[in-house]
């Protein structure tokens, strides 16, 4: 699993066009849909915390992890103009470990899509339904085979700005499914422009692989939507919203 490392320094730059504030609130409502009115929540793979913000501003008490020192910095740097208490912590999804229970955990913009081993994506889901607390909900989005296959794959995109441009090159391997960018940064430093590469790859996971692997792990498979809506994920679909929720815990054997 890559981390972001030059990309770092522009992630929020060619993120601009994301709603993060109506991403956020649709998150928050899917929280306390399912139970997570307020507490601690952990928002896994985290970034800049860019979904972090909103959500500790929605009252959540907000623990950020990333295994990119990078991004951490930045979400770092933001929270401290923001003035919020949110706890970051420099760690990988496959292992990390936290003091205590959460009552929620999230991980959003195709965070787990960077999971490429299936095995590990058990891993990850048997840690969060350790930490979870009795009956506490993971929530998480995924890129779909349909965004693969037909909008990125085999596409190049590219884009422009004084600051920076990129270039990014994507090809699916329809077989393995498994999506690799190739992302080419020109940063401006001073009157010139430095040129980073860096190579992402990400899996496509199918709906019912994600229901195996939770089972596997011991979570219970609530439901799944198309993206930013309470509607069933369709075959069009880019982007979907899955809820788990813990299960094996009782409040007296936390």
């Amino acid at each position: 699993m890559e981390a972001y490392t030059s990309f770092a320094q522009v992630y929020d730059l060619f993120q601009d066009n994301v709603p993060y504030e109506e991403w956020a609130a649709y998150l928050t409502a899917l929280l306390k849909e399912y139970g997570a009115e307020d507490g601690l929540v952990l928002d896994l793979g985290c970034g800049t915390g860019s979904m972090t913000q909103p959500l500790a501003k929605a009252g959540y008490d907000m623990i950020g992890a990333d295994n990119s020192e990078e991004m951490l910095e930045i979400a770092m740097e933001k929270r401290a103009a923001a003035g919020l208490d949110i706890l970051y912590l420099l760690q990988d999804m496959r292992e990390f470990e936290l003091y205590g229970t959460v009552r929620a955990v999230v991980s959003i913009c195709d965070s787990m899509n960077y999971i490429l081993d299936p095995d590990d994506l058990v891993q990850v889901f048997r840690l969060v339904n350790n930490y979870l607390d009795p009956g506490g909900v993971f929530i998480f989005d995924l890129n779909t085979e349909y965004k693969y296959r037909t909008l990125m794959g085999e596409n190049t995109f590219a884009e422009d700005r004084q600051e920076s441009s990129f270039i990014w090159q994507n090809y699916y391997d329809e077989q393995e499914r498994i999506n690799e960018y190739d992302l080419t940064l020109f940063i401006r430093e001073g009157e010139l422009y430095r040129k980073f590469e860096e190579t992402h790859f990400q899996r496509c996971y199918l709906l019912k692989e994600i229901k195996e692997a939770a089972q596997a792990a011991g979570l219970e498979f609530v439901t799944a939507y198309d993206a930013f809506t309470r509607d069933p994920v369709r075959s069009d679909s880019e982007r979907i919203y899955v809820v788990l929720r813990e299960h094996g815990k009782t409040e007296k054997g936390r």
